[in-house]
């Protein structure tokens, strides 16, 4: 069997509720983000075949994962302990996209987290940055992470089963999928969704690491529906790369006016 990777975007947050509230800095979960967890946790039917957990290093995320695979990080096996994996953190310049400091995370996650591969500079969204969200940057961390993926994939068997609980817009990146984003929002994924993929190329060559969606996850999702063209994909990525563009220039506006008041 080809190694699985369950991506999972976070339940609901603080920053969810309102535009206001994306100035909020590394929010928590509502209590209707806890009930979306309990749910993924209850529903989800292959916690014992789980290899490894891996998470953004968001508060958020990795409460999700903590509290929606609690079955595999209670078991105590190996690939039980959550990795921090710092290129899939959020996209934008919003406070809510922006980390805690690591020294704060571990005292906050004990040794339910591995955080050795997250820097002390993992927060800083600068234009200097590789964090900084130009959909160059943008794509070339998704690569980034999906090397790590499938080499993690490789060290763990055929059998390996990942998952992965980051955010709704990095998610799009990473799967190179853009059909199902509704306009106003950033997104097309919804609190808690899970989505099942494989590596495009079976033989572990390929530079770009690129995934493909499971058909069982595909049926569950569009049915019979047909998947756009690859030239389809590119005309929504540009879209949408233009209106992260845009975003992340006017909140750059926004930043200098505050520091010259």
């Amino acid at each position: 069997m080809a190694p699985i990777i369950h991506l999972v975007r976070h339940a609901q947050g603080y920053h969810n509720l309102s535009v206001e509230n994306q100035k909020l800095r590394d929010p928590d979960l509502t209590s209707l983000g806890e009930e979306q967890c309990a749910t993924l946790c209850k529903n989800f039917p292959a916690h014992g075949q789980i290899t490894q957990l891996v998470a953004s290093p968001m508060r958020r995320t990795l409460y999700t994962c903590l509290h929606s695979f609690a079955p595999v990080v209670e078991a105590g096996r190996p690939g039980s302990k959550i990795i921090a994996l710092p290129d899939a953190q959020e996209v934008s310049l919003y406070g809510c996209d922006i980390g805690t400091d690591v020294d704060k995370l571990e005292a906050e996650f004990g040794d339910k987290v591995d955080f050795s591969r997250v820097p002390t500079n993992w927060n800083d969204k600068s234009p200097e940055s590789k964090y900084y969200p130009t959909p160059e940057k943008l794509a070339a961390r998704a690569r980034d992470a999906r090397l790590w993926l499938r080499d993690l994939a490789g060290k763990l068997g055929d059998d390996a089963q990942i998952v992965l609980v980051t955010h709704g817009g990095i998610l799009h990146f990473l799967t190179e999928e853009w059909d199902d984003i509704e306009a106003g929002r950033g997104t097309g994924w919804v609190n808690t969704e899970l989505r099942s993929y494989e590596f495009a190329d079976a033989s572990g060559q390929h530079p770009n690491a690129s995934l493909r969606e499971t058909k069982p996850s595909w049926r569950r999702r569009r049915g019979s529906e047909v998947p756009l063209t690859a030239t389809e994909q590119v005309q929504m990525r540009e879209a949408f790369g233009n209106a992260l563009l845009s975003q992340t220039r006017q909140l750059e506006k926004e930043r200098q006016s505050a520091a010259n008041l």
